[in-house]
């Protein structure tokens, strides 16, 4: 894979072509910077989106601009990159070329990084009542239903009705699942209760369904039954290995039992992005492209698979984990293994994740948080949530925005961000 360039004429240096705006791709472009090649981002949105604070949008916690920024603005400084706002549709690997929705590109290098979307085991027919949680478009459908919500128990005469509006089901045990039961009941229980007059938002139950033994099986038992502690101190009512067997609009059914609920979230698994498949190499049973140590693809050193699309295992046996910080170190380790291809070597060392810790957020001043050995929960843990992902967020006005906005929610309760908007064909028909 040598390429030899002429470092004085742009025009001749490799062309890097990366798919997906995420953390993966993102860190990739970023860590490029000054590098004798030309690089082209391809995206199906125009921004960057800090995944991790998206349940907050989703639940009126925070603004979309607060979490999010547009491509152009971040990576403006590096005068040989360029923003597409495209869709992939195919990949021939053999001409070195991609196709989206608008034309082709072709590539010496390419960086697959477009990530993971939601997976209902089979079910895709729940969708439309369970919505996941992996876009701003999903997080302004979920902000509206769970608003709506309480707007609907606000005109109901009908007790029983009225109840079903208040109930809410999230399926799924993980951080995610978590995170969205914790803000849901906080949301009910002290930011809404003097704004209704003919129903009780505190009478709203937040149901957690998690199919295995206990919730955050990704943290350490311990840790684990601490955060069900803090959800049920909370007001949420944990059920752990229980499924989910059917999803409606009027409800679900947890095994044999029927529950009527209105607003059911959906938080139980992820599947990698169909672009996996369009490079027709081998895949896992969650879709993810299983490469070599180095990233690349078997057989096609020149194309690399990075973030949740990357199947690939550590020294220990486990897979690498599909969070933020394994993408970034991803993107970096591409980027790096680039400038060193462009210099002639091609003896780059296995990818090694480094496993900085693990975090999830209950409620106020409620957390989990894992570093090796050390294990904190309660302020101590949620104290560290909020530095680490302060310090993650993109740009000093997103830091700052998100820090008043905590400041306030956490002195007031209140939530500026209770703007319905948009459409919804399940509840508009209510």
């Amino acid at each position: 894979m040598t390429m030899p360039t002429d470092s004085t004429d742009p025009a001749t240096w490799p062309h890097v072509l990366i798919l997906g705006g995420g953390f993966g791709g993102m860190s990739t472009a970023q860590s490029l910077a000054g590098a004798p090649v030309r690089v082209t981002l391809v995206d199906r949105h125009n921004h960057h989106l800090f995944q991790p604070l998206l349940y907050q949008v989703a639940t009126a916690s925070l603004a979309a601009p607060s979490i999010s920024a547009p491509l152009r603005q971040i990576l403006r400084r590096q005068r040989h990159l360029t923003v597409l706002l495209d869709e992939v549709t195919g990949i021939d690997l053999a001409a070195r070329r991609v196709t989206c929705d608008h034309g082709t590109l072709d590539y010496d290098l390419l960086v697959v990084a477009t990530g993971a979307t939601h997976a209902y085991f089979g079910h895709d027919d729940w969708a439309p009542f369970a919505p996941g949680l992996k876009t701003l478009d999903d997080a302004f459908l979920i902000r509206r239903r769970v608003l709506m919500a309480f707007e609907q128990a606000e005109r109901e005469d009908d007790p029983a009705l009225r109840q079903a509006w208040l109930n809410f089901v999230v399926v799924g045990g993980g951080s995610t699942g978590v995170e969205l039961a914790g803000t849901l009941i906080e949301l009910a229980r002290h930011t809404l209760p003097r704004e209704f007059r003919r129903s009780d938002p505190r009478q709203a139950t937040v149901r957690l369904i998690e199919s295995g033994p206990r919730l955050l099986p990704a943290f350490d038992p311990v840790l684990s039954d601490k955060a069900r502690k803090q959800l049920e101190q909370l007001g949420v009512e944990v059920r752990t290995g229980d499924a989910v067997t059917a999803i409606d609009a009027e409800g679900v059914n947890i095994g044999e039992q029927r529950l009527a609920a209105r607003t059911v979230l959906w938080a139980a698994g992820v599947a990698a992005s169909p672009i996996g498949r369009l490079l027709g190499a081998p895949l896992d049973r969650a879709g993810r492209v299983q490469v070599q140590p180095d990233l690349t693809l078997p057989d096609h050193p020149e194309v690399f698979v990075i973030g949740d699309l990357a199947g690939l295992r550590q020294t220990h046996g486990k897979p690498v984990p599909g969070v933020a910080p394994a993408a970034k170190q991803m993107g970096q380790y591409v980027a790096a293994a680039i400038r060193s291809h462009l210099k002639g070597k091609h003896d780059a060392k296995p990818f090694r994740y480094r496993d900085d810790g693990s975090l999830a957020t209950i409620g106020r001043m409620a957390a989990v948080a894992q570093f090796g050995r050390l294990k904190l929960s309660g302020l101590a843990a949620w104290t560290v949530w909020l530095l680490a992902h302060m310090a993650f967020l993109i740009g000093f006005r997103n830091r700052l925005v998100v820090m008043l906005d905590w400041a306030w929610a956490y002195w007031t309760h209140q939530r500026h961000a209770r703007i319905i908007v948009g459409e919804d064909q399940r509840t508009d028909a209510d």
